[in-house]
């Protein structure tokens, strides 16, 4: 059986990466650019994420189940990835010819719609999900991992001011295309040979509309908001500080859970299959221990460097990004409770109607508070939206998934956390009052300071997630039990 451990490396180090990509890259961009440039470009990709999420309908988290459940069998597995791929050829295609009407009768945005196309190319041949089932997370990292690396290189080679903003949204397009591709070079070594008429599409076409259903209900508050904030507001500008803020705190998740509920989701298919329920139990309690860990001490992290750090980071001009975060933070907490329980309960065992059912609810409320608060408060009412539908989802999530994560279970995992994130909250305001430093060095050492921080406290306190990793490491060492 494949190693969740070496697969979740894999897949911490890509996410590594896609998190030093905009690290590396937001500072020049978000000044090359500017705020209402950034803004442009956060409300055309907003615009054509409805085409991608369409273009694979529930595929990626379909696909990756069914693939999951037969990879013992090639002969399987390779019918079931030609008909899902198939599948998704066909509707992207449909999604490409309506997305070139649009660039057609699009004006002001014309430019930056057609820079955009390579975007749903990529999302026909992504692939990543077959990998994923076959837990061979590796073959997914290497090539996009080139692939990413030559797009830093090629933004500070070519983005020298505010016009290139076309060459900007058409240079990451076209990286992520060239990923995506690359994965198929992989694919000869894992399919055999598969007669095209025993192929039957549409057996799979019922399902991914059922699995992408919750996809398209997250988009409601995950890029609604965006083309909210951009047709309420008619300035590119809100969306542009939106933008920055969510980079943040999609870097903070990506830390957090993104890496682990990918290998995990896999993983538990295959042990509710095998009606192994006791172990996916205890690996879902293990692996929402560890998000708490990492989702608590993010948002404290946030909020306590976010007036130092923006300025540093974006620039003179996204003041507002400041408040955003406040705001936001929290939704790091409440997405990961959250996706824990439904990419590693309510997928893997099937139950995807009643996620789509709750995703749906949420929504709802998304849709509904973004109306209300967005002509009101701008970009700060997408927020109060988000954290609104994400609450609703979370709450509906855990009362509904039959005592494999009780409240009872996050909130004796989260207390001592919270304490430790509050202590180091005050010890880096008290910091950032006090130390004559400024700047970069500032910000390094509130950082440094405050992981220190948590992670004594939480050793102090005995938290069993930090307790499980040294026992892990000891095990590794055979040094001294604490």
């Amino acid at each position: 059986m494949p190693s969740i451990k070496r697969n979740y490396i894999y897949r911490l180090l890509y996410e590594m990466l896609a998190i030093i990509t905009p690290l590396v890259t937001a500072p020049y961009v978000s000044r090359i650019l500017e705020a209402d440039g950034v803004g442009i470009y956060s409300y055309s990709q907003s615009c054509i994420s409805y085409f991608s999420m369409f273009a694979v309908l529930g595929t990626n988290i379909y696909g990756m189940r069914e693939i999951a459940r037969c990879r013992d069998s090639k002969e399987t597995y390779s019918k079931k990835f030609w008909e899902i791929e198939m599948l998704t050829v066909i509707t992207s295609t449909v999604c490409i010819l309506i997305w070139s009407c649009i660039i057609l009768f699009s004006k002001n945005y014309r430019p930056y719609f057609l820079a955009l196309l390579p975007t749903l190319f990529a999302s026909m041949f992504d692939i990543s999900w077959f990998y994923t089932g076959q837990e061979r997370i590796g073959y997914t990292v290497f090539w996009n991992a080139i692939c990413k690396i030559a797009g830093v290189f090629l933004i500070f080679f070519l983005i020298k001011n505010k016009e290139d903003l076309v060459t900007y949204i058409l240079l990451n397009s076209t990286i992520l295309m060239l990923g995506n591709l690359s994965m198929w070079v992989f694919l000869p070594k894992f399919l055999i040979r598969v007669d095209i008429k025993s192929l039957n599409i549409r057996t799979h076409f019922k399902e991914t509309l059922i699995y992408f259903i919750p996809t398209i209900a997250t988009s409601i508050y995950t890029v609604l908001d965006k083309t909210l904030i951009g047709l309420i507001t008619n300035d590119a500008y809100p969306n542009g500080f939106y933008e920055q803020a969510t980079k943040i705190i999609n870097i903070a998740k990506t830390v957090s859970f993104v890496a682990l509920n990918s290998v995990m989701g896999a993983r538990l298919s295959y042990l509710f299959a095998e009606k192994r329920n006791e172990e996916a139990k205890a690996n879902i309690k293990l692996a929402m221990n560890v998000i708490l860990f990492f989702t608590i001490g993010s948002m404290f992290g946030i909020i306590a460097i976010a007036s130092d750090f923006v300025p540093l980071f974006f620039g003179n001009g996204y003041e507002p990004v400041v408040g955003l975060l406040y705001l936001m933070a929290p939704l790091i907490v409440i997405i990961g409770i959250s996706n824990c329980i439904g990419t590693q309960y309510y997928t893997p065992i099937g139950k995807t109607r009643m996620a789509s059912l709750y995703m749906l609810l949420g929504s709802g409320v998304n849709l509904i508070l973004n109306l209300l608060f967005i002509p009101w408060m701008g970009s700060k009412g997408a927020v109060i939206g988000s954290i609104g539908a994400e609450t609703v989802i979370t709450v509906l999530f855990e009362h509904f998934n039959e005592g494999y994560i009780t409240w009872k279970y996050i909130l004796s995992s989260s207390y001592k956390k919270i304490i430790a994130g509050l202590l180091m909250l005050l010890i880096i305001h008290i910091m950032s009052k006090n130390i004559a430093v400024s700047g970069i060095m500032q910000v390094s050492l509130q950082v440094l300071c405050g992981i220190i921080v948590y992670l004594v406290v939480l050793l102090i306190e005995r938290d069993s997630a930090v307790l499980e990793f040294i026992t892990e490491m000891q095990k590794k060492t055979k040094g001294p039990k604490l």
